[in-house]
């Protein structure tokens, strides 16, 4: 299945063929804006560590993978070294992550798949804890049957894991696995999905671009094109 939407694209056939049974979701530049405030975190952690300083441009590289596998790749940083960056990094990010705000339409997406009675699951690399703390305060976490993220020292953080994990504990909750369909805006949320055997649709709207979501099932530009797409009204 490939489904493209927005300006520059074949002109879709909405909804998609079958309608998912479980949806999950991506949370960063997915659901929330929340590259200022991880930059911001990062430029905070990278000062108080003494490490050189990054441009905007190459600390962007940290948002979407575990952030153990950030500090190591764009850092340099292995052992204890990389374990007391991934900790700075959250302390500066817990005083300014709840500034993160929803995209535009997507809290009333996310209602009305929960409202239409679609499972819905949060698939992120990012600390569970704070994966829920984030949809909490957005008021968004009693729509969602799972949140599945990272665990203790960025365990089980890779994509593929957290989406395997949300498949596993949707299943538990006795929802049906025939369909189910992720959304995301980089190439970790394809590959994740793709790894699980499972469709991603990839949004513009976020950190992504066109050639970064190749292989996604569909492109869409905007929350109502997804929801034209997942067949319900916002």
């Amino acid at each position: 299945m490939q489904v493209t939407a927005g300006a520059g694209h074949a002109n879709p056939q909405f909804p998609l063929p079958d309608a998912p049974t479980v949806v999950l979701f991506d949370l960063d530049g997915t659901l929330i804006d929340s590259a200022p405030a991880i930059l911001a975190a990062l430029k905070g952690a990278f000062k108080e560590l003494g490490l050189p300083a990054q441009a905007p441009a190459e600390l962007m590289r940290f948002v979407g993978p575990p952030l153990v596998d950030g500090f190591r790749l764009y850092a340099g940083l292995t052992g204890a070294a990389n374990t007391q960056a991934v900790e700075t990094y959250r302390r500066h990010y817990r005083r300014t992550m709840l500034d993160s705000p929803l995209y535009d339409g997507v809290a009333e997406l996310v209602r009305a798949l929960s409202a239409a009675g679609t499972p819905l699951a949060l698939a992120t690399s990012k600390h569970e804890g704070l994966a829920r703390e984030i949809l909490d305060h957005a008021g968004l976490l009693d729509c969602f049957a799972v949140v599945s993220g990272a665990g203790s020292g960025d365990v089980g953080g890779r994509k593929d894991q957290v989406i395997a994990s949300a498949l596993q504990r949707l299943a538990a909750t006795g929802a049906d696995l025939s369909r189910p369909v992720h959304i995301g805006d980089l190439h970790h949320d394809v590959a994740g999905a793709s790894a699980e055997g499972i469709d991603c649709i990839g949004v513009l709207w976020g950190y992504g671009d066109p050639e970064s979501l190749r292989g996604a099932a569909a492109l869409v530009t905007t929350a109502a094109e997804l929801a034209s797409l997942l067949a319900v009204e916002i």
